[in-house]
C-alpha cells in the first residue's frame, strides 16, 4: 500500500479551523508539519486570517529550552510570527483530533541566520566565496547542532516519523535574497562550484593524503583528477553519514526519512545519501527512472508539488509503478483552491487498482 503525506507549515494550521478537514478529507496517512524550518515568505491562499506569512529568519517551532542550549554557539531561536508557545505540538494535536498521524519535518543545516552570525563553520568555494545559509557538516559543531535540534524538535509530542532535510551539504544552487544565479553555470561548474573547501573539509583531505592546495586549483580551473575527486567525494559523504548518524540517534527511535538525492554528488536540500534506509526522493519534475533505481536497495518515497503545470495524476502513478511506497505532496498551506483539485485527484489516482 502507497502510504499519501501532505507538508504543511504550522501557521497553515493554526487559526484555520477548517485545515484539519481539509487534510483528512484529502486521504492523508500523515501531515509532515516544519518543525525547524529556514527564512521563506510562504503563501497562505486559504487561510482565514491571513494571505502571507514572513518568517524572516531560521526557527525552532518548538520550546527553546535555555538549558539545553547554553554554553553553544549555534542555537535555534523561537518563531515571532507565530502566537502559539509550543506551535508543532498545537497543530499535531489538531491534526490527530481528525484521526491524521503527524511527521515532524527538520531542515538542518540549512540556516542563513546561523552561517551570517558565525561564517567559520559555513561552506567555503574554491575562490574562497563563503555561503552563508549553508553549515558545514564537517565540522563538529555543526553536527551537534543538529544533532540536538532534532532531539529537541521531537521531545515531548506524539511524532510517526521525522523528516530530515538538509541533512549534508548544501551547495552553490539556492534560491534566496533575489537570488540572480540561475543559468550561471553549466553543471560540471555547479558541481565544483559546491564542494566545500572550509578549514574541516581541507583538513580531512590533507588526512587522507591529498593536497588540499591542489585541490582547490583544480576546482577553479577545472574537473578534478579521480583521485582527488574520490577524496573529495568520500569527506562529504563521511560527514552526510556522521550527521545522519547522530540525528537518527536523536531522534530517539522515531522512523527517519532522509530527503536525498541517488547522485552522491548532489548538494542541498536533498543531498547525496548512502543507497540504503528509507529515502525522500525529489521528483518534482520526473525522474520515474531513478525511483526505480533506489528503490532497488532502498524505501523510496516520491517528493512531488501540485505548484506547477504538470500532470501530477499521471506523474504520481508513474513513480509508484516504478517502485515509491509513499508520496509526499508539496504543499496543503501553499496550495490555491486550483492546486487543491490537483491534489485530490492524485489522492484519488492512488485509490485506484
Amino acid at each position: 500500500m502507497v502510504t499519501l503525506t501532505g507538508h504543511a507549515y504550522c501557521w497553515d494550521v493554526l487559526g484555520d479551523p477548517a485545515f484539519p478537514d481539509r487534510a483528512a478529507g484529502l486521504g492523508l496517512d500523515t501531515v509532515a508539519l516544519a518543525a525547524a524550518y529556514h527564512s521563506v515568505r510562504a503563501a497562505t491562499p486559504l487561510h482565514p486570517r491571513h494571505r502571507v506569512v514572513e518568517a524572516s529568519h531560521s526557527a525552532l517551532y518548538r520550546p527553546v529550552r535555555d538549558a539545553v542550549w547554553r554554553g553553544r554557539r549555534l542555537t535555534p531561536v523561537a518563531p515571532g510570527w507565530v502566537g502559539a508557545p509550543d506551535p508543532v505540538s498545537t497543530a499535531a494535536a489538531a491534526l490527530r483530533s481528525r484521526g491524521l498521524g503527524v511527521t515532524a519535518w527538520v531542515v538542518l543545516t540549512h540556516n542563513t541566520r546561523l552561517g551570517t552570525a558565525f561564517p567559520d563553520v559555513t561552506v567555503v568555494n574554491c575562490f574562497g566565496d563563503r555561503y552563508p545559509y549553508a553549515l558545514c557538516p564537517s565540522w563538529t559543531e555543526v553536527r551537534d547542532y543538529a544533532a540536538l535540534l532534532t532531539a529537541e524538535a521531537v521531545r515531548d509530542v506524539a511524532l510517526d516519523g521525522v523528516s530530515l532535510e538538509s541533512c549534508g551539504q548544501m551547495g552553490v544552487a539556492h534560491a534566496g535574497h533575489h537570488d540572480k544565479t540561475a543559468g550561471a553555470w553549466d553543471p560540471d561548474e555547479q558541481r565544483r562550484l559546491s564542494v566545500c573547501c572550509c578549514p574541516a573539509c581541507r583538513r580531512a583531505w590533507a588526512a587522507e593524503g591529498a593536497d588540499p592546495d591542489r585541490i582547490a586549483d583544480q576546482l577553479r580551473h577545472a574537473p578534478l583528477r579521480p583521485d582527488d575527486a574520490a577524496v573529495v567525494l568520500g569527506v562529504r559523504l563521511r560527514a552526510a553519514a556522521a550527521l545522519r548518524e547522530q540525528c537518527t540517534t536523536a531522534a530517539d527511535g522515531i522512523p527517519v526519512l532522509l530527503h536525498a538525492s541517488p547522485d552522491p554528488w548532489a548538494t542541498g536540500p536533498s543531498p547525496g545519501h548512502a543507497a540504503t534506509g528509507r529515502l525522500l526522493l525529489n521528483a518534482w519534475a520526473g525522474l520515474p527512472a531513478t525511483v526505480a533505481e533506489a528503490a532497488a536497495t532502498a524505501t523510496v518515497h516520491a517528493y512531488v508539488t501540485a505548484l506547477s503545470d504538470l500532470d501530477l495524476p499521471a506523474h504520481v502513478r508513474a513513480l509508484v509503478a516504478a517502485g515509491a511506497t509513499g508520496i509526499n505532496l508539496y504543499h496543503l498551506g501553499l496550495a490555491s483552491e486550483t492546486a487543491w483539485r490537483t491534489l485530490h485527484a492524485t489522492a484519488e489516482t492512488l485509490e485506484q487498482p
